[in-house]
């Protein structure tokens, strides 16, 4: 009997050839976009599994309150793991670990920049690293380095690359003890290179003893292993005044900032990552939700397709329904029959998907950074895809199965099945849904992109235009004067400064500040932090509001502090210039203010900024390039410069517009896969249109052929073909729209500082180009119908 059914639905399908292209094409389409949006789910919620100690990881985190607002932090003080390790038998193993660095390493006359950790020795034991070659245990002894595969083939090539010697930034000799395995892309640490943690302390032994005590400064990160059977709620509630009870000589820690130490576990890392008011609120996993929510939706309206076309074509399939219960078919039979048929395009289907998915993917990947694959060798894969093939199968086929095999024999032997005027309300209600879900991705698709650029258009307060940083290194802080007087004499550069951190970002904000009539809850209030020295604001473009910048002229500059209008809003400054303030027991004064320049996220409020005089936080270069000469020229000349005074070092350099254009790549990443998914949602829907428009314009040949001998013009013929998608799809618009509305102000809520207003306009653009594209998807079966000959249509029928 399966033989049977099997073949007549191929039978079926060879018959008819464009309806089967339809179906099978829209269900492939629908298919691929459910299976890349898959995989991109699983990469996500597989992220860190490949640890072996995936459940019992945390990293160690910190709630505390600035201006009335409890905030969460990764960054925690130097000494936290061995006061962790030497207090608390819960955990198996305690690592500290910086954030991250780009370091130059010589081997030979050959110059590498590398990213990579300082890192505690156990955090081999808490991330299971894979060590493919070398020593178990290699980060026990302070001078070592473990390298992966690909960085250490990289380096040595072919040799082996254990015990021999790498300069890291020209001062420090290292021995390589192991390789590991290259974390996988969707890892949390990715890295080069890892050094050890007691690395630091040889390097800096007086900054690391001081630090050991500050329990206020927090500038590291930490990650511990709890023990087989250890409650992680119960360890949360042993470390939750870690902090506190070492800073009981700070009275504001107890009564306004209040740190809370707790865990935060990994399997929590990727996708739930933000916190608000010291509660976890989720994170990326909203975009996981959308995302499966919006592949669920192409796929449906691929299975509407099947639907539509199936029971728009069913007077061809009523005799043989009718002849079938005649002779003893019961509905049962019928039914497995109809399904069959779409299992079996489903399969089909599933065929070309799997096609369209291997060619797709290295762009996907591409797009979305990542290095998926689809695993054709694993079981799971396939068992996973043979029940997303049947869900397809039978959900695409129920419908047109109960509903051919509804018909009543004896009516359709007596005269065919004769449907009427609400028969095609069933086949309205399913396009209207479909173009439904098509709208509202379309809808949301612009109103992502409209925020991005929202974004991109703000002013930021200075001029990215040739600005150009470099990592700076103990070498270049020695060299600063010299470098910076060849630079500026070469006139490739019109001027050049050092700063903490580069000009697109801040790494540092403190408290402690104390200014006129500030109150002592005020000192809890968290300053970004920039030190630089000479320069600054004219390298890096800003206008000054009022007063200027630090100069050689005034030797006090060296207690002088620039504010920006946030900072003195804040304090409540009106004239701030020559205002005194207090951090640390000094006198600050106040030399300049500058406008509120946006170095952060273009998408949230701009944070009070102190600019501070330093000399020896440096951390980075920044050059103005002279506009009068060409970026690649200046780059050009500019290289030996530095070359001469950071000789360990390859000239490594970046651009202040591209970097800040990488803020944006989140955002991007969500609007363009946002855009694919809406197109094919489009494509989808108006391939089924098509398919519909064509069945229509066949059934009333004998109407069209009619209509033409009494007169109507090929233009009446079209609208009367079109009125009725076009009237389908003003209501799929109708309800779409506040549907849209109400999901898209819920993400935006996300940009609650700087977002756009949701306008009348979008409902309108997108009506009127689902107009256009249902007019042109109809109209060339429509006018093909219409400028059929009469004579001919008439005589055939």
């Amino acid at each position: 009997m399966i033989r049977n059914y099997l073949k007549i639905a191929f039978r079926n399908l060879i018959k008819n050839k464009v309806y089967s292209f339809i179906n099978i094409g829209g269900l492939a389409v629908g298919m691929a976009v459910a299976m890349l949006v898959g995989l991109w789910i699983y990469d996500e919620f597989s992220a860190n599994k490949h640890h072996k100690n995936y459940e019992s990881v945390y990293q160690v985190m910190m709630h505390q309150t600035f201006d009335g607002h409890r905030g969460s932090q990764l960054a925690l003080p130097f000494g936290m793991g061995d006061e962790l390790k030497n207090n608390y038998p819960d955990f198996q193993a305690v690592a500290m670990c910086d954030w991250g660095s780009n370091n130059s390493f010589v081997v030979g006359n050959k110059k590498f920049l590398k990213d990579g950790f300082f890192i505690g020795d156990e955090a081999i034991e808490i991330f299971s690293f894979k060590i493919l070659n070398g020593d178990k245990n290699p980060l026990k002894e302070p001078y070592s380095i473990v390298l992966t595969d690909e960085t250490a083939e990289i380096i040595f090539g072919k040799q082996d690359p254990i015990g021999k010697t790498l300069k890291m930034n020209n001062q420090t000799d290292l021995k390589v003890t192991a390789v590991v395995a290259k974390q996988p892309k969707n890892a949390t640490l990715q890295f080069d290179y890892l050094v050890p943690w007691l690395l630091i302390e040889r390097l800096q032994p007086d900054y690391a003893k001081i630090a050991k005590t500050e329990w206020q400064n927090n500038s590291f990160q930490t990650f511990v292993q709890l023990k087989d059977g250890v409650s992680f709620e119960k360890t949360n509630t042993k470390i939750k005044d870690f902090v506190l009870s070492r800073v009981t000589e700070n009275p504001l820690m107890k009564t306004s900032i209040k740190p809370e130490v707790f865990l935060h576990p990994m399997a929590k890392w990727r996708l739930y990552s933000e916190f608000e008011e010291g509660k976890n609120v989720g994170g990326f996993i909203k975009y996981i939700k959308l995302f499966g929510i919006f592949g669920l939706f192409v796929l449906v309206i691929a299975c509407i397709n099947f639907m539509n076309l199936s029971t728009a074509r069913s007077e061809k399939r009523a005799k043989e329904v009718g002849v079938r219960k005649a002779v003893g078919s019961a509905r049962e039979q019928l039914i497995g029959q109809f399904l069959s048929e779409s299992l079996l395009i489903a399969f089909i289907a599933l065929v070309f998907a799997l096609i369209l998915v291997f060619f797709t993917l290295p762009f996907f990947n591409n797009l979305t950074e990542k290095a998926m694959t689809i695993q054709f060798g694993n079981l799971i894969f396939w068992v996973i895809t043979l029940v997303f093939t049947l869900f397809t199968g039978l959900l695409a086929g129920s419908y047109p199965a109960l509903y051919l095999s509804s018909f009543n024999p004896v009516k359709i032997l007596k005269g065919g099945v004769h449907v009427g005027k609400n028969a095609a309300l069933p086949r309205k209600m399913l396009v209207v849904l479909q173009f439904t879900f098509s709208i509202v991705l379309m809808i949301g698709t612009i109103i992502i992109y409209q925020q991005i650029q929202h974004g991109k258009n703000r002013p930021i307060g200075f001029n990215l235009s040739g600005l150009v940083s470099v990592n700076s290194s103990d070498d270049l802080k020695k060299n600063f004067e010299p470098l910076r007087n060849e630079l500026l004499s070469s006139g490739m550069v019109t001027s050049v400064c050092k700063s903490s951190s580069p000009p697109t970002q801040i790494w540092s904000n403190q408290n402690g500040w104390e200014w006129k009539n500030s109150k002592p809850e005020d000192k809890g209030a968290l300053f970004n932090m920039i030190a630089t020295n000479y320069d600054y604001a004219k390298t890096i473009g800003i206008k000054l509001k009022e007063g200027r910048d630090f100069s050689r002229e005034f030797t006090t500059d060296s207690l002088g502090v620039i504010l920006n209008e946030a900072a003195a809003k804040r304090m409540s400054l009106t004239n701030p210039i020559g205002e005194i303030l207090k951090k640390d027991g000094k006198n600050f004064t106040v030399v300049g203010l500058i406008p509120d320049v946006n170095m952060q996220s273009p998408f949230e409020a701009i944070r009070p900024l102190a600019i501070i005089f330093d000399k020896d936080w440096v951390n980075f270069i920044s050059v103005r390039i002279n506009p009068n000469v060409s970026v690649s020229e200046a780059i050009k000349k500019i290289q030996p410069i530095f070359d001469k005074y950071n000789p360990a070092y390859p000239f490594d350099y970046k651009f202040a517009d591209k970097e800040y254009a990488k803020k944006f790549n989140y955002e991007e990443l969500i609007g363009n896969l946002a855009l694919i998914v809406s197109i094919l949602a489009i494509f989808i829907s108006c391939l089924g249109l098509f398919g519909l428009a064509s069945f229509m314009a066949e059934q009333r040949t004998k109407e069209i052929g009619i209509r033409k001998v009494l007169g109507a013009s090929v233009t009446n013929l079209w609208g009367l073909l079109s009125k009725d998608f076009i009237i389908l799809v003003i209501i799929s618009c109708v309800i779409a729209s506040p549907i849209a509305f109400y999901g898209m102000s819920q993400w935006l809520e996300n940009y609650k500082d700087y977002k756009i207003d949701i306008g009348f306009g979008i409902f309108v653009v997108v009506l009127v180009l689902v107009l256009l594209m249902t007019l042109l998807t109809v109209s060339y079966r429509a006018i093909k119908a219409a400028l059929m000959n009469p004579v001919k249509s008439l005589k055939t029928e």
